[in-house]
């Protein structure tokens, strides 16, 4: 494993009380908040947290953070 892939995103989400996306980070341009959620959790595996307060966060290597908005926009 090299230096590049050890070093970690964190990508905040935050909840509506509804439980629908209201803002989450690393989100591709024009991409909806929903969207980016619903597809970094159907294509990464015990990488996310659920966090207090309507919060949480996905833990990912940066590489990996990448190739997810480049296949997200190609799928597009």
């Amino acid at each position: 494993m090299t230096t590049t892939e050890k070093i970690e995103s964190l990508i905040h989400v935050r909840f509506a009380p509804n439980g629908t996306v209201m803002e989450i980070g690393e989100r591709p341009p024009g991409v909806e908040a929903q969207t980016w959620f619903n597809f970094l959790s159907q294509n990464t595996s015990n990488c996310y947290q659920a966090l207090a307060g309507g919060r949480g966060m996905f833990r990912l290597p940066r590489p990996q953070v990448d190739a997810l908005k480049a296949a997200l926009s190609s799928a597009g």
